[in-house]
C-alpha cells in the first residue's frame, strides 16, 4: 500500500497544509481517506478525481468532509467527463447522516437545500462495522469516541495492515482498530494535559500509548492543530514508543 498525506493539520487548514486527507493506492485501486478543507486540490497533484474508486469518512467535521464539496462540483460539471458520473457513481462510505449533511453543505441556500440530493453522483454506504471490500482492500469501520459520530478504518491490503483513528478521545475501540496494525496513522492533536476534556482528541503520548499496547509496527502522527508545537507531541509519543515514529508532512508518501 501506498499512503500518500495530502493535507495533515488539525481541526483547520494551516499555511501550506490542507487539513485531513489521505490518499491510499494498492495496485489500480484508489481510496481517499477523509477530504477536509483544502485537501481536493492536493489531491489532484496526484491523480485524475474521476479515477478515485472510493471515498471514506471518518466523521463529519469540515476539516474531515469539506472538499467533499469541490468533488461534487467536479463531478458534476467538467467539460470532459471520462464516464456516465451518475451511471458509474462514487462511493461513499461515511456516517449515516453523510447524505443529508453534504447536501447542506454543497447547497449555497435554504430553497436549493430543499432540492439537493448528491446521489446523482455518489453511491452513499452507512458505516455498520462490517467488513466492506474494494479492489485489493478490505476496510473495517470501528466506531470510536468523538464529539459526533466517529469511526477508525482498519484497511487491510494482503498482508500489510493501516489503522486510522480519524479523530477521537482513548476509548477501548483504539484496541480494537489498531491492534497488531503495521501503521497507525494516528490523530495527536493537542499536548498531553489532565485538564485535556474527555472524548474530543489524543495526546502524543495517548497516540503512543495506544501503539505501543497494540504492538503496532510504526506510528505516524497527524492532525497536530496549527497552534500545537509538533516537537512537543513528538518527544511525548518517543518517551511512550519506541518503535518508528514520525510526524507526517503534507505531500509525503509512505509505504505501509
Amino acid at each position: 500500500m501506498k499512503l500518500t498525506i495530502l493535507g495533515c493539520s488539525g481541526s483547520v487548514p494551516a499555511p501550506g497544509n490542507p487539513a485531513s486527507g489521505y490518499l491510499l493506492e494498492s495496485g489500480d485501486t484508489r481510496i481517499a481517506l477523509d477530504l477536509g478543507n483544502g485537501t481536493f486540490g492536493a489531491l489532484q497533484r496526484h491523480l485524475d478525481p474521476f479515477d478515485l474508486d472510493a471515498v471514506l469518512l471518518s466523521h463529519l467535521h469540515p476539516d474531515h468532509c469539506a472538499d467533499i464539496a469541490a468533488l461534487t462540483v467536479f463531478r458534476r460539471y467538467h467539460p470532459a467527463k471520462p464516464y456516465d458520473t451518475a451511471e458509474r457513481r462514487l462511493p461513499v462510505f461515511a456516517p449515516a447522516e453523510a447524505p443529508s449533511r453534504l447536501a447542506a453543505l454543497y447547497a449555497p441556500s435554504a430553497r436549493e437545500l430543499a432540492e439537493t440530493d448528491l446521489t446523482d453522483v455518489y453511491d452513499f454506504s452507512a458505516h455498520s462495522g462490517e467488513p466492506v471490500r474494494i479492489g485489493p482492500f478490505e476496510i473495517h469501520a470501528v466506531p470510536l469516541d468523538h464529539v459526533c459520530e466517529g469511526w477508525g478504518l482498519r484497511i487491510a491490503a494482503g498482508d500489510r495492515v493501516l489503522a486510522y483513528t480519524g479523530d477521537t478521545g482513548p476509548c477501548d475501540g483504539l484496541g480494537e482498530l489498531a491492534q497488531g496494525a503495521d501503521v497507525l496513522l494516528s490523530e495527536a492533536s493537542w499536548p498531553d494535559s489532565p485538564d485535556a476534556p474527555p472524548g474530543i482528541h489524543l495526546s502524543g503520548r495517548q497516540a503512543a500509548e495506544a501503539a505501543k499496547g497494540c504492538g503496532v509496527g510504526r506510528l505516524l502522527l497527524t492532525h497536530l492543530q496549527p497552534w500545537t508545537d509538533p516537537a512537543v507531541i513528538l518527544a511525548e509519543a518517543r518517551a511512550e514508543f519506541d518503535g518508528p515514529i514520525e510526524l507526517v508532512e503534507a505531500g509525503r508518501e509512505y509505504t505501509v
